[in-house]
């Protein structure tokens, strides 16, 4: 191991270890590298890494679908959903069950945010199915794990990251990820169904009964959703629109659901504000610093040296693809997802293409793995979430 990447690999775990913010911790481990091991001025630098990884139009929809999250989370479109989906699932084993993760499917659908899509969906269906006698672990569990189908199912920020980074077509990502979204929620269901066929006790027993004329107005329950899913998706995949502009759709459009409700109000209208901006301040930089850090890591010539290290095995591509996957479920014990395809692209993607991998393939294998991360101890952020709707 040379000293440029001792010195980064010390400087990131004290740093990170320490508490300090992941964005600071970034930031310094690259302004300490670039002082002490190059002769380059750390401040324009700095400022040319600060220019350069946010004066990006991909960027504009981060912060719009994040807007968009929070109006649906702050109004009724969500209760909507939960009760338009009710009447449909009483006939498969778990019932109630399936609405987490039908639920969060749709949600991911116009959300893009894992955390986001946990709390909506949590807030609807964890209290009721506590009432209703559900198995606690089992709501729980399968909230958790189909909550994060919204890294996965378009429009995705982590999708919006990677393609900016990676300098991949984000529509491409887009449609790439649906399929594997649908067979996500499948086996989450599957799952679920196995469960409780096997351990009845899981749900009650009783059926609700709806008729045919309940189901059919159910079905207009599920129309606002339905409505902000086909504008955005099919604005994007008919090339009517690209996805900043079908972010700037959907939150228009749900501005407009919402005063439709009587849900738009001033109150709900700073506090999604608020939220938005804290997001997308907090994601925007942490990009800052990892681009700082790729930067510098590049002055250094890591990437280059890690890469020709890594040739020198002459590993098969499925053996480096399963090395990445270990890599990433062990990173997923303590980071973010955000944080992880950041700090990691500048040296993996070189390998995965060179290896002769898609880098769209690439991106939608890297947000399964990062899913696992989400729902893993100790740092799994879609169980923070749901400790904080429970108190759990």
């Amino acid at each position: 191991m040379n000293i440029a990447l001792a010195t980064v690999l010390v400087c990131l775990v004290v740093f990170l270890t320490s508490g300090l913010w992941i964005a600071l911790s970034l930031v310094a481990t690259a302004g300490i590298s670039l002082e002490f091991l190059t002769r380059m001025p750390v401040d324009k630098i700095w400022a040319q890494a600060l220019w350069n990884s946010l004066n990006n139009w991909a960027l504009a929809a981060l912060p719009m679908f994040i807007f968009l999250g929070e109006i649906i989370l702050r109004t009724r479109m969500s209760d909507l959903l939960f009760r338009g989906l009710r009447p449909w699932v009483q006939y498969i084993p778990g019932r109630l069950l399936h609405i987490n993760v039908f639920g969060s499917a749709i949600f991911a659908a116009v959300s893009g945010s894992s955390p986001a899509t946990v709390a909506t969906i949590g807030k609807i269906t964890l209290d009721q199915l506590d009432k209703d006698g559900y198995d606690r672990t089992l709501s729980q569990g399968s909230l958790a794990g189909a909550g994060t189908l919204g890294l996965l199912i378009p429009p995705s920020i982590v999708l919006i990251i990677y393609g900016v980074l990676a300098e991949v077509s984000i529509g491409k990502l887009f449609i790439a990820g649906v399929l594997p979204g649908i067979m996500l929620a499948t086996c989450y269901s599957g799952y679920i169904i196995t469960r409780v066929v096997f351990n009845a006790d899981m749900a009650p027993k009783e059926k609700e009964a709806f008729t045919w004329s309940q189901r059919l107005l159910s079905l207009c329950m599920l129309m606002p959703v339905s409505i902000l899913i086909l504008l955005i998706l099919g604005s994007i995949y008919l090339g009517y629109a690209t996805p900043s502009e079908a972010a700037g759709i959907g939150v228009a459009i749900s501005l407009l659901i919402a005063w439709i409700l009587g849900d738009l109000n001033w109150s709900n209208l700073v506090t999604a504000m608020k939220g938005t901006i804290n997001t997308s301040a907090m994601i925007c930089f942490i990009i800052v610093g990892a681009s700082f850090l790729s930067v510098v890591m590049g002055y250094l010539h890591l990437p280059r040296d890690i890469a020709q290290y890594i040739s020198t095995l002459n590993l098969s591509p499925y053996i480096l693809i399963c090395i990445f996957t270990v890599f990433y479920l062990i990173l997923g014990f303590f980071m973010d997802g955000i944080s992880m395809i950041v700090m990691t692209l500048p040296v993996t993607l070189p390998l995965v293409q060179l290896a002769g991998f898609d880098p769209v393939w690439f991106g939608i294998f890297l947000v399964l793995v990062i899913e696992a991360g989400q729902i893993t101890p100790p740092v799994g952020f879609n169980l923070f979430v749901i400790k904080g709707l429970t108190g759990d």
